[in-house]
């Protein structure tokens, strides 16, 4: 299991560099497998149907990648710089921890726990932790790792709120309450921490000391690493997934519109989570859908305080430097199992976001690139799965090479896309190449599902789903109904991938 400190990759360096090696021949290998006669220009109409495609796809990686590099390289470096210079004036008047646990293994609780604790003894102002728990034994356990890590503060106190276990949304509700009723100063700043993530140290004082550089900015999410408690292939793709998330996350920051609050950990002013529209936001959220009517968000927390925020008129931020290490349970020991639930999960909280977010925040409050990103996750289910789609066709009509060439190119861009992390400040690993593909291919898969049932919902690590309270007859109409959009969509998409192989053929 690869070890971080501080974003550093600690794992065995002789394994990497066999896997780089393997990688390495593995590409020269597929490139002697293609023929080269169809590389040449005697096949102008496949080359530019493809390259037109993948123009479009990569170049808005490409712009991704670009805004992402300038945020975290040059522009959030001289960011930081003038927040140092404000000293401590730049520090809230006291410090909130909300930290909400359920379901979670003892030893990664007191990790938690005990990193809350050590960050808020770092901090120089009174600072007080809240924590929203279910069992009556968590109380005791809680208290005793605060005896432990808290010395000579007075000014740090422990608030226990004991919510029904009835799920994350009413946990946090309960714990906002409790916020409220102290009755925060007016600068204050609230953390809300997963019972899964550990802060590393100085990951608060970062992250609140940009609020008071940016007025505007009403919620700040963090930078975040992982530690898998699975297989080697688990791993590597919650690690790759963080690589993306990290530069994706800069790009958005740029225009100060990030598109989630990470519910692992994020930051808020304390003024917006007393709001009583805020609470109402996080704990009974709902989408109102033309075929499936209203229903409640079970999941995605994080997605309903961001939209409450952009609807209060809060612009978003990411703190690059603000590090935070996750600790990953699978929800099952099968990798495709466990991947497809968790996808499932959370592309259905993203579909749900993006299609209320256009529809009720508009262009004038998003703003033309973010209107852009949002628009762009509905094709890209589509789109990401065309190369595969048109190329297994052309193969078993056309001949075995127009296959061979794609799996080529998959390889060949894959790894460039590998290499480009590394400006990321992120590990990197040979077998990215890889699960980029696997996400790229089973996650539009599980995003196209999704799209068409948006009503269904569950949690991964709660076991538990939603039930939309629907009458038998509208219930079955509603499942009739997203499985004959779903095969229909399916039929026009190869429909459209016919049409354009004829096209390109003489």
């Amino acid at each position: 299991m690869p070890r971080l400190f501080n974003g550093v990759d600690t794992s065995s360096g002789f394994g990497k560099l066999c896997g780089w090696l393997c990688l390495i021949a593995l590409l020269a290998l597929a490139s002697e497998m293609v023929d080269p006669s169809y590389l040449d220009p005697s096949h102008q109409k496949f080359i530019f149907l493809i390259g037109a495609l993948g123009m479009w796809r990569y170049g808005n990686a490409a712009t991704h990648y670009l805004r992402g590099m300038y945020f975290l390289h040059w522009r959030f470096p001289r960011m930081r710089k003038a927040v140092e210079r404000m000293g401590a004036a730049a520090l809230p008047e006291h410090m909130f921890m909300v930290v909400t646990s359920f379901r979670i293994p003892t030893h990664t609780t007191f990790k938690v726990y005990q990193s809350v604790f050590q960050e808020v003894q770092r901090m120089p102002v009174p600072c007080t932790v809240i924590a929203s728990i279910v069992e009556k034994g968590d109380e005791n356990f809680i208290k005793d790792i605060m005896r432990q890590e808290v010395r000579d503060r007075d000014d740090i106190k422990l608030i226990i709120v004991r919510a029904r276990g009835t799920g994350k949304r009413d946990g946090l509700a309960h714990a906002f309450r409790a916020l409220s009723r102290q009755m925060p100063l007016e600068n204050a700043v609230v953390g809300v921490v997963d019972g899964d993530t550990m802060m590393l140290p100085g990951c608060v004082e970062r992250a609140v000391s940009m609020f008071a550089y940016l007025p505007s900015v009403g919620g700040i999410t963090t930078n975040e690493f992982c530690e898998v408690e699975g297989s080697k292939l688990m791993q590597e793709w919650h690690t790759m997934r963080f690589v993306q998330r990290h530069i994706n996350m800069c790009s958005m920051a740029l225009s100060k519109r990030v598109l989630t609050m990470t519910g692992r950990l994020s930051f808020f002013r304390a003024s917006v989570m007393t709001n009583p529209e805020f609470i109402k936001d996080v704990e009974a959220d709902f989408l109102d859908h033309w075929r499936l009517g209203r229903f409640q968000f079970l999941t995605g927390d994080d997605k309903s305080s961001w939209f409450s925020l952009m609807r209060a008129g809060w612009d978003t931020f990411y703190v690059p430097d603000s590090h935070t290490l996750t600790v990953e349970h699978p929800p099952d020991n099968s990798f495709l199992r466990a991947t497809r639930q968790l996808m499932y999960r959370w592309y259905g909280n993203s579909l749900r976001q993006n299609f209320r977010a256009t529809r009720l925040l508009g262009l004038d409050r998003l703003g033309l690139f973010t209107m852009y990103v949002l628009y762009d996750q509905r094709v890209s289910m589509w789109t990401c799965l065309m190369g595969l789609s048109a190329s297994v066709v052309a193969g078993l009509l056309f001949g075995i090479q127009y296959l061979l060439l794609y799996l080529f190119w998959v390889l060949l861009s894959r790894t460039l896309v590998t290499l480009l992390f590394f400006f990321a400040k992120h590990p990197v690993h040979p077998m990215y190449p890889f699960v980029l593909y696997y996400n790229q291919i089973v996650g539009s898969v599980m995003k196209v599902y999704t799209m068409f049932h948006m009503d269904q919902q569950s949690w991964t690590r709660q076991k538990t789903t939603l039930s939309n309270g629907s009458v038998s007859f509208d219930a079955a109409l509603n499942r009739w109904t997203s499985k004959t959009m779903l095969l229909s969509s399916i039929a026009i998409f190869f429909g459209v991938i016919s049409v354009l192989l004829e096209l390109t053929q003489p």
